[in-house]
Formats: C-alpha cells, structure tokens, sequence
C-alpha cells in the first residue's frame, strides 16, 4: 500500500505525464519511455517520466544522459559502479533497485555491489573498482576529493573520462534527489535494497 500522496500509475507524487499537453519532440520522448529498453530502464514509472513534467528539461538531459551513458569513454563496469555508488551515497532505494540488475549484467562482481550496499572496505576488490567507489564516497560525503584519489583517478581515466565519470555521477545524484522529492516508491511487493540511517 503506498502512502496516501502517492499516485498508484505513476507511483510518486505526480500523475503520469500527459503526453498530449506535450509538444512534438516531448511526445516523442514520452513515446521512447512507453517502451522501457536500453534508453529507459524504467518507463514513464521512474525519472524518465518524472523529467516529462518538464519538458524543456527532460529534452536537454536525455541527450546528456545518453553520452554519458553509453557514449563516454569508461566501460559498462565502470559506469555501474559509479550509479551504485552514487544511488548508495544517496541513499537512494529505487535507483539502486533498477541499477543493481544493470550493474549484474555489465559484469560487476557480486562482492563489489555488497561492498557498496553496505559500506565496507574496498582492500578485496578489484583496484578500479575501488577508485571509483572511493571517488563517489568522497564526492559526496566528504565533500572533498583527496590529492591521493584524484591523482589515481587521473591517472587510471585521463582528464575526459575523468570529468565526464564525475558529470554521470553528479548526474545520478540529480536523479535521485527527484526520486526523493517526489518520493518514487519500489514496485509492490519489492523490498528496499538499501540500509538506511
């Protein structure tokens, strides 16, 4: 049972968007999230849907997300790690449930999504890995990258991949403070996957 704010179609606080209060090229990317796929994980029942609300919004950032998604230069592990870690640092449920599968399939070891669910030490894992679950914990809870990450992070992505892993993740963490406010709740039935304080 959701709480009594909560929009049972869309499952947050808002209503589906209406795609016909939507201009021609909002329309069509109302029409691309009917169809969950490799573009939107989860439809119009996630962000995606939520970013429609704004259609001058959701136009700008779906090309963004789609770089640095599929089109950045650091592999599907890497991009993986850093959403979990992101969605972790956040605390937030429904990114992590709808990136936990992602991160499965794009080879991410099941001691690495462990290690970042649950906050432990990084020693075991792979280095890489660990560089990027260090730099997201950094980022957004010690509010500082130190001189010694930075420069192993440096040196592992180059200044592009570099900038743009960091943009991704500040990315996710745009996601998940519009999952928050408009609080998306997990799909019935779905446990939430995270911990929390």
């Amino acid at each position: 049972m959701y709480p009594i704010d909560i929009d049972p179609q869309s499952g947050c606080r808002l209503p589906l968007p209406d795609r016909a209060s939507l201009d021609t090229e909002a329309q069509a990317i109302f029409d691309a999230h009917v169809k969950p796929g490799a573009h939107s994980i989860r439809g119009l029942r996630g962000p995606g849907g939520l970013q429609l609300h704004s259609p001058e919004l959701a136009k700008r950032n779906r090309p963004l997300l789609r770089y640095l998604r599929f089109e950045a230069a650091f592999s599907p592990r890497v991009r993986e790690v850093a959403i979990l870690t992101t969605a972790r640092c956040c605390d937030s449920q429904f990114e992590w449930a709808v990136h936990e599968a992602a991160a499965l399939s794009a080879g991410v070891p099941e001691d690495t999504i462990d290690a970042i669910r649950r906050d432990r030490r990084l020693a075991a894992l792979d280095q890489t890995d660990a560089l990027v679950i260090t730099l997201g914990r950094e980022i957004f809870r010690a509010h500082r990258v130190s001189s010694r990450t930075y420069e192993r992070a440096l040196k592992t992505f180059g200044k592009r991949s570099l900038i743009d892993l960091v943009a991704l993740m500040g990315n996710y963490s745009t996601i998940a403070a519009l999952l928050a406010t408009f609080d998306m709740q997990l799909d019935p039935g779905v446990e939430p996957p995270l911990v929390t304080s």
